[in-house]
């Protein structure tokens, strides 16, 4: 009885743990209008080496596109220029907040923005659901050899 204790409350442990380290990955999708001659921005906070995918689609009148740009933690800023729709990838170098920028200075007419962007967490350099899936076997292996080793006679 006292070893079953010991190994619930390792694993209780070992669960805490886990759960502390780990970031769950993040995925939005939103949508909203960007009105004539406005500008919306949109910020979204990231960690080092985060693999970030954003997808957009603009819809108006008379053309569907507007301007698009990021701004990045440093500072930096990345022109996209006049865009319909965008499928931008890329690894995080930076930790902190990346703005988007959707400008609809140039034009009276509102636009409809589609936005959809997936944030992938990598632990140790690996893909963090390949990580829980090795957590969870190797858990499952230990359980497993647990519970043959303390159900042999001696």
């Amino acid at each position: 009885m006292i070893r079953f204790k010991k190994v619930r409350i390792c694993f209780f442990f070992i669960a805490i743990v886990f759960l502390t380290i780990v970031q769950i990955a993040d995925a939005t999708t939103m949508n909203f209008t960007v009105h004539g001659g406005e500008e919306v921005t949109k910020s979204v906070s990231l960690a080092f080496d985060s693999h970030v995918l954003i997808k957009f689609t603009v819809i108006g009148q008379p053309d569907n596109a507007l301007y698009f740009y990021m701004t990045y933690p440093n500072g930096t800023v990345k022109e996209f220029g006049k865009v319909g729709s965008v499928n931008y990838g890329f690894v995080c170098s930076v930790e902190g907040d990346y703005v988007l920028h959707f400008s609809n200075r140039a034009s009276s007419e509102d636009k409809f923005v589609t936005l959809d962007y997936e944030v992938q967490h990598y632990i140790f350099g690996i893909p963090q659901m390949l990580f829980l899936t090795i957590i969870i076997v190797l858990v499952c292996v230990a359980a497993v050899a647990t519970f043959i080793l303390m159900g042999k006679p001696r």
